[in-house]
C-alpha cells in the first residue's frame, strides 16, 4: 500500500519510521557533498607536491563550485517535470564518475577537469536531498528532520579535515576521491530500493535555449568573480569579456524565459516577497561563509603563528556552530516562526562578527573560535528556516525550482564574496605573495568588517520573510 498524506501526518520521525530508510538514504547521499567540501582542503599541498601546479590548485574548488552553481537551476526544473528520484540517481552516478577519475587522475589539469565534473553531480545531490525532505515530511516533522540532515554536515567538518589528512600522510591522496566511491554505492543503492515516488510525471517541453543561455551566462560571470585579480587582472580582455558575455547571455536569458512555455527558471520567483528573502538570505550567507572559511585560517597561520592543522579547526567552529544550530532551528520557528527566528539568526550572526572585530593585536585562539562559532550559530538559525519556508509557499510542482534557485544564490554570494573579500585583501597588502603579519592583520580586519556589514544586511532581509508559520504542508504520496 503506498504511503499517503494521510498516513504519514502522524507518522513517527526517525529511522524506524515507514519513512526512516529514505532518511538515512537523504543522509548518506548529503554525506557525499558534505565531507567533500572539507576533506580536500588539508591535502591540498600533497596533491600539488604529487602532480605539480601549485599556481593552478585554486582551480580545484572554483571549478567545481563554478560547475554545481550552474547546473543547479537546470536540475531543479527538471525534477520539477520528470520527478526527484531520476535526478538525485543521475546526480550520484556523476559524482562517483567524477570521483574515480579525480582518484586516478595523472596531473593537475585533469585533476581541474575531473573535478568540474564531480560539481556536476553534486549540483544534483545537494538540492535533491533538501526537496525530498520537503517532499515526504510535513513542516512540523520537518522541524526534526532538519537535525538529521544537520547532523551530517557537523560530522563532515570535523571528519573531513582529519581523514584528509591521515589519508594524505599515511596512505594516498588519491583515497579523498576514492572513498566517495562506496558511499555514492550505498546511497543510490538505498534510494533505488526504498524511495518509490507516485507523483505524476509532467510531460513537458525542456528548455534547452534558457538552459543553455543561463548556463552560458552565469558561468561566466562567477568565472570572472572567481578568477578575476587571481588568474587575470579586474580590467583585463579576459575579465572584460567574461563580464560582457555574461550580461549579454544573461540579458537574453531573461529574453526567452518571458517567452517560454515551460522556462527554466520562472521569473515569478523574482516577484515573490518569501521567495526573494530568502535567496537574498541564502545569498549574504554564502558570502560570509566564503570570507571566513578562506581568511580566518590565513589569519591563524600568518599572523598568530599556528599550523595548518590548529588553523583549519579553528575555522572549524563556524562550520560546528551551523549545524548545530541548524538543527535545533526547527523548534524555534515553530514556536515564533520564520521571521523571528530568521532575525534572531541574523543578530547571533551580526553578534560574532562583531566579537571578530574586537580583535586586535595577538588574540587567544579560543577567541577566534568563539566568534567565528558566533556566526556559524547565527547562520544555522536563518539559514534552514528561511530556505524551508520558501519550499512551504509552493506547490510540489515549483518545490524543485525554489530549492534549487536557493541554492544558486548561495553560490552566487560565494563568488561574489571571493571577489569584494579578495579585493579588499589585495587593496590592503599591495598583491605581495608574503605580506607583513601586521598588513595582514589589518587587511583580515577588513574582511571582518565586511562581513559584519552582510550580517546586518541579513536582519533587514530576515524582517521581509512572512510574519505569521504557514499552514501544515502535506507530503505527497511515495510507495512502500
Amino acid at each position: 500500500m503506498p504511503l499517503t498524506a494521510a498516513t504519514t501526518t502522524k507518522a513517527s520521525v526517525g529511522f524506524r519510521s515507514e519513512r526512516g530508510p529514505i532518511l538515512a538514504a537523504l543522509m548518506v547521499a548529503t554525506s557525499l557533498v558534505a565531507l567533500d567540501s572539507t576533506i580536500i582542503a588539508t591535502a591540498v599541498l600533497t596533491i600539488t607536491d604529487s602532480l605539480g601546479g601549485f599556481a593552478q590548485f585554486p582551480w580545484l574548488f572554483s571549478i567545481y563550485l563554478l560547475a554545481q552553481a550552474v547546473t543547479v537551476p537546470i536540475y531543479g526544473k527538471i525534477a520539477d517535470t520528470v520527478g526527484r528520484k531520476p535526478v538525485i540517481l543521475f546526480g550520484i552516478a556523476v559524482f562517483a564518475l567524477g570521483s574515480l577519475l579525480c582518484g586516478i587522475a595523472s596531473n593537475m589539469v585533469a585533476l581541474i577537469i575531473f573535478r568540474a565534473v564531480q560539481g556536476v553531480g553534486a549540483g544534483a545531490v545537494q538540492p535533491m536531498s533538501m526537496t525530498i525532505a520537503g517532499d515526504i515530511y510535513t513542516l512540523e516533522e520537518r522541524a526534526r528532520v532538519q537535525g538529521y540532515l544537520a547532523s551530517v554536515w557537523a560530522v563532515s567538518s570535523v571528519l573531513g579535515p582529519l581523514l584528509g589528512g591521515v589519508f594524505s600522510e599515511y596512505l594516498s591522496w588519491r583515497w579523498i576521491f576514492l572513498i566517495n566511491l562506496p558511499l555514492a554505492a550505498l546511497a543510490g543503492w538505498m534510494l533505488v530500493r526504498t524511495f518509490r515516488e507516485t507523483t505524476r510525471r509532467q510531460r513537458q517541453r525542456v528548455d534547452y535555449l534558457g538552459a543553455g543561455l543561463l548556463t552560458a551566462g552565469a558561468g561566466a560571470i562567477m568565472l570572472a568573480l572567481l578568477e578575476g585579480g587571481h588568474s587575470w587582472g579586474w580590467t583585463s580582455p579576459t575579465s572584460i569579456a567574461l563580464f560582457a558575455g555574461g550580461a549579454v547571455a544573461l540579458a537574453g536569458f531573461v529574453v526567452v524565459e518571458r517567452r517560454a512555455a515551460n522556462p527554466i527558471l520562472p521569473l515569478w520567483i523574482l516577484t515573490r516577497r518569501v521567495l526573494v528573502a530568502s535567496s537574498l538570505i541564502s545569498m549574504l550567507v554564502g558570502a560570509v561563509m566564503l570570507g571566513l572559511t578562506s581568511y580566518v585560517p590565513i589569519f591563524t597561520q600568518d599572523v598568530l603563528g599556528t599550523g595548518a592543522l590548529i588553523a583549519g579547526l579553528t575555522v572549524g567552529a563556524l562550520t560546528l556552530g551551523w549545524p548545530l544550530a541548524a538543527s535545533q532551528s526547527g523548534r524555534i520557528y515553530l514556536r515564533i516562526g520564520f521571521r523571528i527566528t530568521g532575525m534572531i539568526g541574523a543578530s547571533i550572526a551580526t553578534l560574532g562578527a562583531g566579537s571578530l572585530l574586537l580583535l586586535t593585536g595577538h588574540p587567544p585562539l579560543w577567541e577566534v573560535a568563539a566568534g567565528c562559532f558566533i556566526v556559524g550559530v547565527g547562520l544555522g538559525l536563518i539559514a534552514s528556516p528561511s530556505l524551508i519556508a520558501a519550499q512551504t509557499s509552493v506547490d510540489w510542482s515549483d518545490r524543485g525550482v525554489v530549492t534549487s534557485s536557493n541554492m544558486f544564490a548561495r553560490s552566487i554570494g560565494s563568488a561574489v564574496g571571493v571577489a569584494v573579500f579578495g579585493a579588499m585583501v589585495n587593496a590592503k597588502v599591495g598583491g605581495v605573495d608574503h605580506p607583513a603579519p601586521a598588513a595582514l592583520s589589518s587587511a583580515v580586519h577588513g574582511v571582518f568588517i565586511g562581513v559584519a556589514v552582510m550580517a546586518v544586511i541579513m536582519i533587514a532581509a530576515g524582517a521581509a520573510m512572512p510574519r505569521p508559520r504557514p499552514a501544515t504542508s502535506v507530503p505527497v504520496p511515495i510507495g512502500d
